[in-house]
């Protein structure tokens, strides 16, 4: 198991942000869990790429090492983890 330190900075921001867009980031909540498959990290990934400078942060580096983690690994998921 691996884990990651920072957390997300729930703004405004980020219930803003276009479903249509960023379904991956849309699925985060801040009090509910979300799990991402092989599948879909790729997805995250690329969404986090075009993620706006003001809902960035620590977290997005972190987030894409364990992105990486699974996608080099065999049945690995990441989870988003709510309070």
């Amino acid at each position: 198991m691996v884990s990651a330190k920072a957390g997300i900075d729930w703004t405004v921001g980020f219930a803003d942000l276009d479903p249509a867009q960023f379904p991956m980031l849309w699925a985060l909540t801040p009090y509910g869990d979300a799990v991402f498959n092989q599948r879909q990290v790729p997805l995250l990934l690329a969404e986090l790429d075009r993620l706006p400078a003001d809902l960035s942060g620590e977290w997005v580096g972190q987030a894409r090492e364990l992105c990486q983690i699974v996608e080099r690994g065999t049945h690995l998921y990441l989870w988003f983890i709510g309070d």
